[in-house]
């Protein structure tokens, strides 16, 4: 444990530094019975605190490869990557209580809600965890000006001990509030865009990111299959739905980013949420998993099915097939050197006069949806951008396939690791329609 943290903890007594070490949920891991679950399956347990160290390192390297001095982080997935210390994940997304500080010096400093510095107890890589400055109204209230200049003369403080000369130059990935700003700018700090540095720190998958990825993989996917088994026709979408956040949670998860499953006729168009619907023998139902599992790694699957015994209808096969294919014939593209421009102008997909698509062909995964975002031909001038895949990047393949006159659709998607020989597919759940 850090020095400064475990004086912190030592002084606060026995219980708090317990909490910060072996009682810490991120210490403590999966747990003896599931990481035995993923051994028999041929998985090997990732070394969390070697990904501590590639994360810190890939944020090192953006620093120095921009000329920053230091970067402060406020989006919590950030803030995870960076720290590995998480607090109330999604409350934190939109009440931004916690963020970091990196410095190009090797520093981090972790500011962290009321009394819960010794959620960072188990990274040696924290050099010092502060009580956060809070802001926003729901905090500060009519002080809520007091508090952001507080919180800029502190991170002012931070910049001129850690940074470098008398401009330094750091990024910000989420913006905070326009005093926040102005303070460091007429403080004659330089403000860099943070997200960017940010994604493309994320972008390359170290070794132990893998590992944890692929356990979380199997995670969701035995979830998966728990909802399948849960399975019958008469239950609503909202009651399946609730198999996998349950089955995700045993494994280890952490949560659902989106609520998408739907049957029959809300299967076309996608991105319906999970309804008090009550699904029908011989539906299609479809799902996206967007579930963030075990080790904070995501697990982007989709998958439709039959519900109950009966043979899909020559309509359901027909739309099934042509997502299939879909799905089939675009991986193959993921090959490290092509381009983005490249794979999306060599995409195979229904024609889009008839069927309706998803909003992307491929995207990157990693802790959530990631760089790069693959859009379609038609789209390219639009919305498009270029880029090189490389070794380590993950992506997911999407379809969708929806006929335009109507009629159920069907959802499918893939996770893939490029390697140096071309993809590999993550997933091995079934994709069949049956």
């Amino acid at each position: 444990m850090p020095g400064k943290i475990a004086a912190s903890l030592r002084a606060r007594g026995a219980h708090w530094r317990a909490a910060g070490e072996e009682l810490h949920h991120i210490s403590q891991g999966p747990g003896p019975d599931l990481e035995a679950e993923w051994r028999a399956a041929g998985l090997t347990i990732p070394d969390l605190c070697a990904m501590r160290h590639y994360r810190f390192d890939r944020i090192i390297e953006q620093l120095e490869s921009r000329g920053y001095d230091g970067c402060v982080l406020r989006d919590p997935m950030n803030i995870r990557y960076a720290s590995d210390s998480t607090n109330m994940q999604l409350w934190v997304m939109h009440n931004p209580t916690r963020y970091v500080w990196v410095g190009a010096d090797r520093s981090m400093i972790v500011w962290e809600f009321y009394n819960c510095d010794f959620l960072s107890g188990h990274n040696e890589l924290i050099d010092e965890v502060r009580p956060s400055v809070a802001s926003i109204y729901f905090c500060a209230g009519p002080r809520h000006e007091e508090m952001a200049h507080r919180w800029a003369a502190e991170m002012i403080d931070v910049v001129r001990e850690h940074g470098g000369g008398e401009s330094p130059r750091i990024a910000i990935d989420v913006l905070p509030g326009l005093t926040e700003l102005h303070d460091l700018m007429d403080a004659g700090i330089r403000i860099e865009n943070g997200n960017v540095m940010m994604e493309e720190a994320r972008r390359i998958k170290g070794p132990d990111e893998l590992l944890a990825m692929r356990c979380a993989v199997a995670g969701c996917e035995a979830a998966m299959a728990d909802m399948r088994a849960a399975f019958r026709p008469g239950m609503t979408e909202r009651e399946l739905w609730a198999e996998l956040h349950a089955g995700n949670i045993r494994r280890g998860g952490e949560w659902i980013e989106t609520q998408i499953l739907a049957s029959g006729p809300r299967t076309n168009p996608w991105m319906q949420e999970a309804s008090s619907r009550v699904i029908e023998e011989g539906d299609l139902v479809g799902y996206d998993t967007d579930l963030v599992g075990a080790y904070g790694m995501m697990c982007d699957i989709s998958r439709t099915w039959i519900a109950g015994d009966r043979a899909p209808t020559a309509h359901q096969q027909h739309v099934y097939s042509l997502a299939r294919e879909q799905i089939e014939r675009n991986h193959e593209l993921l090959q490290p050197g092509a381009t983005l421009g490249d794979i999306t102008h060599k995409l195979w997909f229904p024609d889009p006069s008839e069927y309706d698509h998803y909003c992307c062909s491929f995207h990157g995964v990693g802790q959530c949806d990631e760089y790069p975002d693959i859009f379609f031909p038609h789209m390219w001038e639009r919305s498009g951008y270029d880029g090189v895949l490389e070794p380590g990047m993950v992506l997911t393949a999407e379809a969708f396939v929806g006929a335009k006159w109507g009629g159920e659709g069907v959802k499918l998607e893939q996770q893939y690791l490029v390697t140096e020989s071309g993809p590999e597919l993550l997933t091995t759940s079934t994709i069949d329609l049956c």
